[in-house]
């Protein structure tokens, strides 16, 4: 009987359907929040250094064709957690208060029957950790959504749009004498809290972040973590020693700093030769850059836009173990594919099948993520704007396209209705300024059809009624920073 167990559990392994831990790689997704396609400077940024992303690049891979699934925060953050079209959960915009989630047809959390990565993960083995800003529930008077453990998570640390433990931030500013705090009423949300400087606040998540990584290992067990930094969202709250005189600075500053931070993490798994060979490290950000702050490279377009500078994010990937050597250090500039791709990617890597009854919208991309092929995603990728994000004063004033699709070479803007079409090569109009869609009669006929149809298979939200961001109450926006 015992040989009979042995040939059997042999077998499994030699199939595939068992894997020891150590063949299992380690996954870390570092998560930045609104920073443009331009600001690394190993992506062109000339105004600031990031040597420790830039030398994740040095290493890996970096891809100019990746896109996030929504150009604003909760709902970028959704696609990559599920898989799928954040519309699917009825999330389309960032997650506010009860009252301003009910007029703009949104849900106030992430519904706990969506799919989740980590979930999945968790489920085989892994030890699945969250540090950084969530955003999928737990804000402001929303108090009742379910704690990020409950998605999958062993554990979490987050900031304060998050239900669970939390660092909140502490502000200084030069002139000072006494720190400052900002988002006090979110110590409801959740115990411990830990309040720390702001302009240190990632290396508080790393520093819980590490010996999460030290425990899994030692146990034996492969890992998945979020690392989702929030310094680059405004307000910015630099060094003191570091302060700026404009609103560009400030932000440069911070992205400096934010880079500094992540050197303990990148190190610490770069000189573990165990963890070395057997992780993933993937950085991108969750939207385009703030208007006057980050930069969208040669992108038209900011955050909240379906524009190329609204969706287009820089990602880097390393794994020394795990990539193609000959593709270390190189740019993949050939391949499209989205964040929602990265799930069934990851799942893919770690040889764990993917549960009955859930389907994703994402692809498996997991050769062209490890330098094994430049091929894209089979299907289009589509956005439908932000529905409180008509325009953004004062940012941005024009009104925005409402529906967007990425298909070949073509990125196809319209209306809810199909008018205004305007259609671009961005192979070759990397900044959307020639509309071609008069020359091509053809091709915008079946992209106004493609986009119209993906709208209407997922769930609405209430743009179509909804006023310009002019009309919103006062007060219902984003919270500021308060001393």
């Amino acid at each position: 009987m015992k040989r009979i167990l042995f040939q059997i559990a042999l077998t499994l392994c030699l199939c595939g359907g068992v894997s020891r831990a150590a063949d299992r790689p380690n996954f870390i997704m570092v998560l930045i929040d609104d920073m443009g396609w331009g600001d690394f400077s190993c992506f062109g940024n000339p105004d600031a250094q990031t040597p420790n992303v830039d030398r994740l690049a040095a290493e890996g891979i970096r891809f100019s064709q990746f896109y996030v699934n929504s150009p604003i925060c909760s709902a970028s953050r959704c696609a990559l957690t599920t898989g799928q079209y954040p519309q699917r959960w009825q999330i389309s915009s960032y997650l506010d208060n009860r009252a301003t989630n009910a007029k703009r047809g949104v849900a106030n959390w992430l519904d706990l029957k969506a799919p989740t990565l980590a979930r999945i993960l968790h489920g085989s083995g892994y030890a699945t950790g969250h540090f950084g800003k969530w955003h999928l529930g737990g804000q402001r008077d929303v108090d009742d959504a379910p704690p990020i453990t409950d998605y999958g998570f062993d554990q979490s640390l987050t900031n304060f749009e998050g239900m669970g433990p939390k660092l909140l931030p502490l502000t200084l500013k030069p002139g000072d004498k006494e720190p400052g705090r900002i988002w006090a009423d979110a110590e409801r949300l959740g115990q411990p809290v830990t309040w720390m400087l702001r302009s240190k606040i990632t290396s508080g998540f790393i520093d819980a972040a590490i010996p999460f990584i030290d425990k899994a290992s030692s146990e034996g067990k492969p890992f998945y973590i979020n690392l989702w930094p929030d310094d680059v969202h405004s307000p910015y709250w630099p060094p003191v020693g570091k302060w700026g005189n404009s609103k560009r600075e400030m932000y440069l500053a911070v992205l400096e700093e934010m880079d500094r931070q992540f050197g303990a993490l990148f190190d610490h798994v770069r000189n573990d030769p165990k963890l070395r060979d057997n992780t993933l490290i993937l950085v991108c950000s969750d939207n385009g850059p703030e208007p006057g702050a980050g930069s969208a490279g040669p992108f038209r377009g900011f955050k909240t836009t379906v524009f190329e500078g609204g969706t287009r994010s820089p990602l880097v990937v390393w794994g020394p173990g795990l990539i193609e050597k000959s593709k270390a250090g190189t740019n993949n500039q050939t391949s499209t594919f989205a964040a929602f791709d990265l799930v069934p990617s990851m799942l893919s890597l770690a040889n764990v099948a993917i549960p009955e009854g859930i389907q994703f919208d994402g692809e498996n991309v997991a050769p062209v993520i490890t330098g094994k092929s430049e091929v894209s995603r089979k299907a289009p990728i589509f956005w439908r704007r932000p529905p409180d994000r008509k325009n953004w004063l004062p940012h941005i004033v024009e009104e925005m396209p409402d529906l967007a699709v990425r298909d070949g070479e073509w990125k196809f803007l319209c209306e809810y209705d199909g008018s205004q079409p305007r259609l671009y090569n961005v192979n070759t109009d990397q900044a959307e300024s020639v509309n071609v869609a008069a020359q091509n009669p053809e091709v915008v006929n079946r992209l106004t059809a493609e986009v119209q149809a993906w709208n209407s298979s997922v769930p609405p939200d209430n743009g179509p009624i909804l006023p310009a961001q002019k009309s919103l109450p006062k007060g219902k926006g984003k919270g500021k920073a308060k001393k």
